[in-house]
């Protein structure tokens, strides 16, 4: 069956995109009442400040692992995957954290009213970090978690889980951002963080160089044989036991999406792609750190050429897969089991304790023998590309791309 989402994991933050209204909160308005929490009596008094500081939350990031929570499921629905949540914290629990480290995510409005909260993120990875406690064993303890781990364990059908995976995603990629962005690439002076944090500026006075978040672009293909009705799948080394998924590349200087696809999928598996068509993006930032804002942007691709030759430094194989073949691998129960797996360990971690199954031993059938291939879980985009083309048949092409 296909799994339709409201919006892909990673999109769709509530605290993204605030509109000018009653609740909004300018950065440097919460700035201004963080640092006066932070620091008493360096900015102007409480009752002057337009935003209240007990109005500041804080989500802390541990070598790039943000603070959660997960309480065990209701007793009357024993059934139910644990939840997780974000664990907020207050300032008075990020001590010893200079005000630059924060960085400002967005307002929203508490409880229907129309008094705003601020909410930031911090990196404690360097510090002694939050005064949490390791586990309260009543399965409420925060820890911090792979975001990784909480993709998995989010209950895609929860909007409110989603919420909080989009707001985890934005903050570790601002993080990290900062956490390699410390210097100005003109002339190596100290880049030193403004407007809360949203971008840097280079300390030099005779540079003073803008440098704002970077974002990676990366083309993510279905290949599609229309002919003999196949889709093109491919396996990375990487990969856990037979996961196969779409080809994927950096888009280099000077190329267009379209050039990048074609280029991409000729390096990697010597097919001649014409026809691409537009299916959707999605922000994915738990790639390397090095790279910590990816922008997946999803095509279908028709293939011109149909004998494959894989570049080994790349990719470990390339196989043509029939529709019927991609339906089965498409196993709904199987992603509702890999989701509750990692629920649990989340809730485990949570409690104190690193436990559970990895993902790839989750992936069995009901007689207990493995799945013979499967695709990435509905949190990816490569998801979405498979399932829309195995179900829903291949889009249509217009007809000014016809001769490309």
């Amino acid at each position: 069956m296909a799994i339709h989402l409201r919006a892909h994991a990673f999109a769709a933050n509530p605290l993204r995109g605030v509109s000018a209204s009653t609740t909004a909160v300018s950065p440097s308005a919460a700035a201004e009442a963080l640092r006066s929490l932070l620091e008493p009596g360096s900015a102007a008094a409480d009752a002057a400040n337009p935003h209240p500081p007990h109005l500041s939350k804080i989500l802390p990031f541990r070598r790039g692992r943000p603070l959660a929570r997960s309480p065990d499921p209701p007793a009357s629905a024993p059934p139910a995957a644990p939840a997780w949540r974000l664990a907020w914290l207050p300032p008075s629990r990020v001590p010893g954290v200079a005000p630059d480290a924060f960085v400002f995510l967005g307002a929203h409005a508490e409880g229907g009213g129309k008094e705003a909260a601020a909410y930031w993120a911090v990196d404690v990875s360097d510090g002694e970090g939050p005064r949490v406690d390791g586990g309260s064993g009543d399965g409420d303890g925060p820890a911090f978690v792979d975001l990784r781990t909480l993709m998995v364990a989010t209950d895609w059908s929860d909007n409110d889980a989603m919420g909080d995976l989009a707001i985890a995603g934005h903050a570790r990629a601002l993080l990290e951002w900062h956490n390699t962005a410390k210097f100005c690439g003109a002339c190596g002076a100290k880049a030193v963080p403004t407007e809360a944090g949203r971008r840097k500026q280079c300390s030099n006075e005779s540079c003073k160089k803008r440098i704002y978040p970077r974002v990676d672009p990366v083309v993510i293909m279905l290949v599609i044989d229309k002919e003999n009705d196949r889709a093109l799948l491919s396996r990375q080394s990487r990969f856990v036991p037979r996961m196969w998924s779409c080809l994927a590349g950096f888009i280099e200087p000077g190329e267009s999406l379209e050039e990048a696809m074609r280029r991409e999928t000729w390096e990697e598996t010597g097919i001649e792609v014409g026809q691409v068509i537009y299916h959707s993006s999605q922000p994915w930032p738990v790639g390397p750190n090095t790279m910590p804002c990816q922008l997946m942007v999803g095509f279908f691709a028709y293939a011109k050429s149909l004998e494959i030759h894989v570049d080994k430094q790349e990719l470990e194989d390339a196989q043509w897969h029939s529709r019927e073949d991609i339906k089965k691998a498409l196993t709904f129960s199987e992603y509702e089991k890999a989701q509750r797996t990692n629920a649990l360990k989340v809730n485990q971690m949570c409690k104190g304790a690193e436990k559970g199954q990895s993902i790839a031993e989750d992936f069995k059938v009901g007689s207990g023998e493995p799945v013979p291939m499967f695709v990435p879980g509905p949190f990816a985009i490569a998801h979405h590309l498979i399932s829309a083309w195995a179900f829903e048949g291949a889009p249509k092409v217009p007809s000014s791309f016809s001769n490309l």
